[in-house]
């Protein structure tokens, strides 16, 4: 599958796993080859009310060689001729809500409760609340993509929150309309829920390393996301995968590297083979522990999955950003999408 096929798939992806497996990276990855393919890419990140820095909204500017703080309005990351678009905004509920009073001819008050700093306190004060907020602003953005309003998205990636509390942010809508009987809200809420539970409209991808915990809790979360807030998931993205050694012969690992040495013309002292061959073994134990989590979340969580290489660097830039995004084109080439 090419990525443009890819992408057609679904206007909205929501990117979420284990927290610290690189949801965010994956997400401006995932741009960045939208862009690649002449596609307008929207990455929207979720602010925090009253928190002016964002490490996640720092680190994705810093991806594509920028130092942006993101804000309510977009901004753009990438723009290339010949090329598509990489945008990133960052929605936080007391905005949503002041622009939501707008659109309902209520500015007066959105004024009042910013004069008055009631706003947060008004944004966050109703268990669900503030997703709702959020989640109509992407259902509006979606809605506008969809009809083809000028410079709307044509892919959406929601850089959610980490597993657990993505969870509860997805289902939120769904509380609500327990909640609600009529008004506002609930016609929000009820939006909503047509949104995540339309598979051409909105898509999960799950991320995760090849390590125990993070592939527990992925397979955790993709049955709670389809059981509890009816969301289709896509696929399953392991990402940080250690390249793998071709070393023939573990048990003369020694004798393998001084033989590769040889080769390139190499002359090691005793102790740097040992030393080699000590980072080998550790590396081979570290490969098969690797396969062994895959093949276990292939198992037990029949979906497909996509694979990013560990990237050997402190910094993640443009230069990482390009070879991931190469890295990704090669591996959707196998990728085959979970039948509806």
């Amino acid at each position: 599958m090419g990525p443009v096929t890819f992408f057609a798939q679904s206007r909205v992806f929501i990117v979420t796993g284990k927290g610290g497996v690189g949801k965010t990276t994956l997400s401006g990855v995932l741009a960045n080859l939208a862009a690649r393919h002449g596609m307008r890419a929207l990455v929207v990140g979720l602010g925090t009310p009253g928190v002016r820095r964002q490490p996640e909204a720092a680190h994705l500017a810093r991806l594509f060689g920028r130092e942006h703080e993101l804000e309510y309005e977009q901004v753009m990351l990438l723009s290339g001729p010949g090329e598509g678009e990489v945008n990133a905004r960052a929605l936080r509920p007391d905005t949503a809500l002041v622009e939501y009073l707008h659109l309902h001819g209520m500015r007066r008050l959105s004024r009042r409760l910013v004069s008055s700093g009631a706003l947060d306190i008004v944004a966050t004060a109703v268990p669900g609340m503030p997703d709702i907020l959020v989640l109509g602003k992407i259902k509006q953005m979606e809605r506008a993509a969809n009809s083809g309003s000028p410079g709307a998205p044509d892919v959406i990636l929601l850089d959610a929150p980490a597993a657990g509390h993505a969870v509860r942010f997805l289902q939120s809508p769904h509380g609500l309309l327990e909640a609600a009987a009529g008004g506002p809200v609930r016609a929000q809420a009820e939006e909503v829920v047509e949104m995540l539970t339309d598979a051409s409209r909105c898509q999960v991808l799950l991320v995760t390393t090849a390590e125990e915990t993070p592939v527990n809790e992925t397979i955790e979360t993709a049955s709670l996301l389809e059981d509890r807030a009816g969301l289709k998931l896509c696929g399953v993205i392991v990402n940080a995968r250690f390249p793998v050694l071709a070393l023939e012969a573990p048990e003369a690992i020694a004798d393998e590297i001084g033989s590769l040495a040889s080769r390139v013309g190499v002359t090691l002292e005793p102790e740097e083979e040992e030393a080699l061959a000590a980072s080998a073994q550790v590396r081979l134990q570290r490969q098969a522990s690797e396969a062994a989590q895959v093949a276990r979340l292939a198992a037990e969580l029949p979906l497909p999955q996509l694979e990013l290489p560990f990237c050997f660097s402190a910094e993640l830039g443009l230069d990482q950003l390009r070879g991931l995004t190469d890295a990704l084109e090669g591996s959707l080439q196998h990728w085959v999408p979970v039948a509806s």
